[in-house]
């Protein structure tokens, strides 16, 4: 039940942030100056923040929704769930009257990861369909197809590292880690994936952050990325299986 009411709050939440987005396009598109502005960004500024052409409706989107806000609200919410299934269960002492249950703990395990799963998807498809309805009433005239593909690669995005919060859970059961360490992992992922457009060095590793799967190849532009999501399902499917095996070997604190 408090799982509901979080998703519903989340979801009105993403709705009414995507709603203030649309209606700032008007404002902004015959604005000049707001393109000039970007232009004359640090280039390091320009590519931590996917910064495009907010002269058009692709661009304003990805430079103001996709780039940053998305991803970072659709992540803590995946790691905060992730986090809140294994360990969240031992953190409130109700571990032992889970698995008290007539079911093993691998089942246990994988259905919090696929409420986790689940959960984060409605949150997406809510962010997806409220863009493209507030689109339409603002004038942001977004690729219907494209939009679905930047919210596939969003969701899978999110799911990788709420995936290797409920790794981390299992694996320790303390909340505290299981939240911390993907939250640090996505800073530098994130931070990997900005840089090394122009940090030489740091290019043959762009291709490892979770970031490069998710706008790489900006799917708002360009589509589905299929290596993309080759890439984010095997890691989702690594963590879970990591998951299992750790969880089945650990003993739990009750």
């Amino acid at each position: 039940m408090l799982q509901r009411r979080s998703l519903t709050t989340w979801v009105t939440a993403v709705i009414l942030l995507v709603a203030l987005y649309a209606s700032l396009w008007p404002s902004i598109r015959d604005q000049p100056s707001v393109t000039e502005l970007m232009d004359q960004m640090p280039e390091v500024l320009r590519s931590l923040l996917a910064a495009a052409d907010m002269s058009t409706p692709v661009g304003y989107v990805q430079t103001e929704l996709l780039g940053l806000t998305a991803p970072l609200l659709v992540i803590l919410f995946s790691v905060v769930m992730g986090a809140s299934g294994i360990a969240g269960e031992e953190d409130r002492r109700r571990i032992d009257l889970l698995l008290a249950n007539p079911v093993s703990r691998t089942r246990v395990l994988l259905e919090k990861v696929a409420a986790m799963i689940v959960s984060t998807l409605v949150l997406v498809s809510a962010v997806g369909l409220a863009l493209l309805a507030a689109g339409v009433l603002a004038g942001l005239d977004l690729p219907v197809g494209n939009v679905a593909a930047a919210m596939l690669h969003l969701w899978l995005l999110g799911i990788v590292f709420g995936t290797l919060a409920a790794a981390l859970g299992a694996a320790t059961g303390h909340v505290i880690i299981s939240r911390a360490v993907p939250g640090v992992v996505a800073l530098m992922a994130y931070l990997l994936n900005g840089l090394a457009p122009l940090v030489g060095w740091l290019a043959p590793l762009r291709k490892f952050s979770p970031f490069y799967q998710y706008s790489g190849h900006t799917p708002l532009v360009n589509g589905v990325s299929l290596a993309g999501v080759a890439v984010a399902v095997a890691t989702v499917l690594v963590l879970a299986a990591g998951a299992v095996v750790a969880f089945r070997r650990r003993d739990v604190a009750g």
